[in-house]
């Protein structure tokens, strides 16, 4: 039987078992990481948490939502068993009615067949990582091969241990003057988030230097349970024509690679993001992202 369970009826222990044997976990369903990224989740638990489903909500304006939070990709149902697609409806049948607005991203493992949802497919890219280096290499594009070998040619250097002060700044200075929907609760977000991998899981807060010692690339791989995501990255123009980010998800993969690993890119609907997380041989895997509109009429208009 499904529950529904305010925030702070949640047995976070138990929530937490259950992701870690879940066949389809990721890191962003752990409690520790909800608790950043939506500190007022509520949640549908199955039976004693044999499978789980965030309800990642908010109020405004007096409507209660369900909505994607920043630094998360793929949330949905998780289980210790396969779903079934009669389970994947009672959990989306059991989200309670006070929720008038829906839109939210289920996870890869999450095959839907509900009139009551409209359903977009979203793409994600993974890369197994447990094959040796040059096997791995070997099946890059060439125009990835090219650039990643006229940027070794650039006396430029991988460092580790990144501030992520120094990653948000860079960030904020190039691409993010394009992001208007980041405001600054979201970079604080992003820093705590990063204190919280860092106790849970695995940070790896990697950057490039040019020979002045100047930060060209940057990039956070949190990795959790065998799982590694390219989940924030920031990039100079400077180091655009350097090749610097090729350069440094090469040496990430190098470093990690004959690992139990897989590298998830995170994907994207721009075509010229899809294409270079190809040119690494990644896979192409689509999660759906389910929306409802249940708002009085003259509101509901609004938020189409």
């Amino acid at each position: 039987m499904i529950q529904y369970l305010k925030h702070s009826d949640v047995d976070k222990a138990k929530w937490d078992a259950c992701i870690r044997q879940s066949f389809n976990k990721n890191i962003y369903a752990n409690s520790w990481y909800l608790d950043v990224v939506c500190p007022s989740w509520e949640a549908l638990i199955d039976g004693d948490y044999q499978a789980v489903f965030p309800l990642t909500c908010n109020r405004k304006y007096g409507i209660n939502y369900l909505y994607q939070p920043y630094f998360t990709q793929q949330l949905g149902v998780f289980a210790i068993d396969k779903l079934s697609i009669e389970k994947m409806n009672e959990f989306l049948n059991a989200i309670p009615s006070q929720f008038r607005f829906i839109e939210i991203n289920l996870n890869i493992n999450n095959a839907i067949f509900n009139k009551d949802f409209e359903v977009t497919d979203l793409p994600t890219h993974l890369l197994n990582l447990n094959q040796n280096y040059e096997a791995i290499h070997a099946n890059y594009s060439d125009n990835l091969k090219r650039n990643i070998s006229k940027a070794m040619k650039r006396n430029l250097e991988v460092v580790k241990d990144v501030n992520t002060d120094d990653l948000i700044n860079l960030f904020r200075s190039n691409k993010g003057k394009e992001v208007a929907n980041l405001k600054d609760e979201h970079y604080t977000t992003f820093k705590q988030l990063t204190k919280a991998i860092q106790e849970y899981a695995t940070l790896n807060c990697w950057g490039i230097h040019n020979d002045k010692g100047e930060l060209m690339a940057a990039a956070i791989f949190p990795e959790f349970n065998q799982q590694a995501v390219f989940l924030f990255s920031g990039l100079s123009e400077a180091g655009k024509a350097m090749g610097a980010m090729p350069f440094l998800i090469n040496s990430f993969i190098k470093e990690h690679s004959g690992q139990h690993l897989v590298l998830d890119f995170e994907g994207s609907k721009d075509t010229n993001l899809a294409r270079f997380y190809k040119s690494f041989d990644s896979t192409e895997f689509l999660y759906p992202q389910i929306k409802r509109n249940t708002l009085p009429a003259p509101i509901k208009w609004i938020k189409r």
